[in-house]
């Protein structure tokens, strides 16, 4: 016999794919596999301990009059054992973090407060959701949810939640009486409307749980307060916004069911389930940027702005969008300000060649950090070569933090331009980008920020940061490689000359002259990377789905889990411990070569990355020629981590771990 819960829930799927047959209900679909969705609820919860719940009524299937589903014994993995909800379903009250400028989201300071038990995020069941528009919440406003996705609100009654250790959990809420202490305990007005949107998000009732860590139900134990953790973190912001009724908790996140968008991640590498930990090097792509491709090239593909057929205008209005996607994302104000460039290396070089070029002169001074990637010396090198300027450093302590007393010392009325990544690529520090730009701005020195390892991390928004440039890269925030964003402010753009000439770029041509566009067309000489920026616009749209809130809380969360497992391996030395991170591992073993621990791992089916990361100067810093470097992403799971640790303990000889 089924188990009620299900039986609810297949009755819920039934009523919403009946009443919802309209061209724009989200259900539409889901009736077709009412059925299959019935019986991953029966297999789901018939599997779970304890649960002895009373059975649907006898002869009367939970789809209109079908004979019921038989109950099967499903074979859950340990990513499966602990169930939890999909995106978007509250799972306990949120605790506000530091708020105003260094707020602190990432940063790994609650380390030694992390109990043993952090659950798997792992499920599997899931129930319809339609994406809809994000919206988020300060963290410094503990009464409030963030990155809340209204639409994809689902039955929280009807998933157990995790006490924290791997493989246990409470039981279905319900079951034996009240909910445990630390649960999320669901409101008599939980369940969705009509339209699929909560009437009420009722308030957790979470308590041990660490705020910066996401799902207070997934932690135990007393933290230190806030208070009490310090903070220089100012790169990312957050626009206030208010949800009526909203109280208390956030939504859960879970990274399976986002893994599953991306069919790069289904594969085997040599017999084993591909771990994707290289992202600092390229993020995979999902489907949705796939499918985007493939249909530019099948029924938009041309030339933009040039023709007044119809393939052209499909290809300029896809072009443009992009372009507009972009400015929302980064929070431009104008689509003047963004210019379509190869990547970020291809945007520093245009600054360089084009801004540098008027403005850099014998004797004058651009200012580095020891924590670049080579993108960000090495066309500086070759201006200050050129111009005979001087490039000026700034020290970093032994964590890997850059020490701002130390750069206000080496700024001079000869400096003309800072050039700063945002989060280093090698250690994972997050750098004070906003305290250096106000810094510079001070005393009238143009500033550029390298956020190609940013962007993917956290929500950026570039006037509220008000560098004069940014760059990124489109495939470092899952879009195609080959296309990356130049910011600039637009009357900055428009006041230094065109580093490339040709067509597209120029309002008129003589023999004697040439008049050239203004911003952004000034820098797209000739025919640009079109499929791919309107990939990248994809990419984004998928992203701004997901939520970035909800992508940063994961991701620390993940963080601080990894940095305590892999601490544990003997001779291992994990290398930037600065206490505001993202999601970079970098480290060394005793006796081992990097090389070696690399190919190890891949034999297993993990994919890290050894080497100098582009970026020597750092690593040379810490005596060192280069780490092993396991970055994350949203789609990685706890699951992903443990698999780390014990491929690593195998490689080093030391017992793999029993427990977590």
């Amino acid at each position: 016999m089924m188990p009620w819960r299900s039986w609810r829930m297949s009755q819920w799927i039934n009523t919403m794919s009946t009443n919802n047959t309209g061209t724009d209900s989200p259900f539409r679909d889901f009736a077709p596999n009412a059925e299959v969705i019935a019986r991953l609820a029966n297999e789901f919860f018939s599997s779970l301990p304890g649960q002895s719940p009373p059975s649907a009524p006898s002869g009367v299937s939970a789809l209109s009059g079908q004979p019921p589903v038989p109950v099967l014994t499903p074979d859950l993995s340990p990513s499966a054992a602990v169930p939890s909800i999909g995106p978007g379903a509250p799972t306990g009250s949120a605790a506000g973090l530091p708020g105003g400028t260094g707020t602190s989201f990432l940063g790994i300071q609650e380390l030694a407060a992390i109990p043993s038990g952090l659950g798997s995020t792992a499920h599997d069941i899931q129930v319809p959701r339609e994406s809809g528009p994000q919206v988020s919440f300060p963290f410094s406003d503990p009464s409030l949810p963030t990155g809340l996705d209204a639409r994809a609100f689902s039955f929280p009654e009807l998933f157990p939640v995790s006490k924290g250790s791997k493989g246990e959990t409470d039981g279905p809420v319900g079951s034996s009486g009240a909910p445990p202490p630390g649960s999320f305990q669901p409101g008599p007005e939980a369940a969705p409307s009509a339209e699929g949107t909560p009437a009420s998000i009722p308030a957790g009732a979470g308590t041990g749980g660490n705020p910066n860590l996401g799902s207070p139900t997934k932690l135990n134990g007393d933290l230190p307060p806030q208070s009490a953790i310090p903070s220089t973190f100012d790169a990312f912001s957050f626009a206030p916004v208010t949800l009526e009724g909203g109280s208390g908790g956030h939504p859960s996140f879970d990274a399976v069911w986002y893994k599953r968008d991306f069919p790069i991640l289904q594969q085997k590498v040599n017999g084993r389930p591909l771990v994707w930990l290289d992202n600092a090097a390229t993020t995979q792509k999902p489907q949705a940027v796939i499918d985007r491709l493939a249909y530019f090239y099948a029924n938009e593909n041309s030339n933009v702005h040039r023709a007044a057929h119809t393939l052209a205008a499909r290809a300029t209005d896809a072009y443009e969008g992009a372009r507009e996607k972009v400015r929302r994302f980064l929070g431009a104000s104008s689509a003047s300000e963004i210019v379509f460039v190869r990547g970020a290396t291809e945007a520093i070089n245009l600054v360089a060649k084009a801004w540098g070029a008027q403005n850099i002169g014998e004797g004058d001074e651009i200012v580095v950090t020891w924590l670049e990637h080579h993108a960000n010396i090495v066309p500086w090198q070759q201006l200050v070569n050129e111009k005979k300027a001087k490039l000026k450093v700034v020290p970093v302590d032994d964590q890997g933090q850059v020490l701002l007393n130390e750069y206000e010392k080496l700024l001079t009325s000869r400096t003309k331009l800072v050039s700063v990544t945002q989060v280093s690529n090698a250690l994972g520090t997050v750098v004070p980008v906003k305290s250096i730009v106000e810094i510079a701005h001070r005393r009238g020195i143009k500033v550029l920020v390298d956020g190609a390892q940013a962007v993917s991390h956290g929500r950026v928004n570039v006037a509220e940061l008000d560098s004069d440039f940014y760059v990124f890269s489109g495939h470092k925030v899952f879009g195609p490689t080959g296309i990356g964003v130049l910011y600039g402010k637009e009357e900055l753009l428009n006041s230094f000359q065109p580093w490339q000439g040709g067509g597209n770029m120029i309002a008129d041509v003589t023999f004697e002259r040439s008049i050239f566009q203004p911003a952004p067309g000034r820098f797209e000489a000739g025919t640009g990377n079109i499929a791919d920026a309107v990939g990248l616009g994809a990419a984004l749209d998928y992203l701004d789905r997901v939520g970035l809130e909800n992508v940063a809380r994961h991701e620390h969360e993940l963080l601080v889990y990894g940095t305590r497992l892999v601490k544990r391996i003997p001779g291992l030395r994990i290398i930037g411990t600065a206490p505001e991170k993202a999601g970079v591992l970098s480290f060394v073993i005793d006796g081992f070569r990097n090389e070696d621990v690399g190919k190890a791992l891949d034999r297993e089916g993990i994919a890290v990355r050894s080497g100098h990361h582009c970026a020597q100067p750092i690593l040379r810093r810490f005596g060192l020629e280069g780490t092993i470097r396991a970055s994350l992403a949203f789609y990685n799971t706890i699951d992903d981590l443990d698999a780390l640790e014990d491929a690593l303990c195998r490689i080093v000889g030391a017992r793999v771990p029993t427990s977590r």
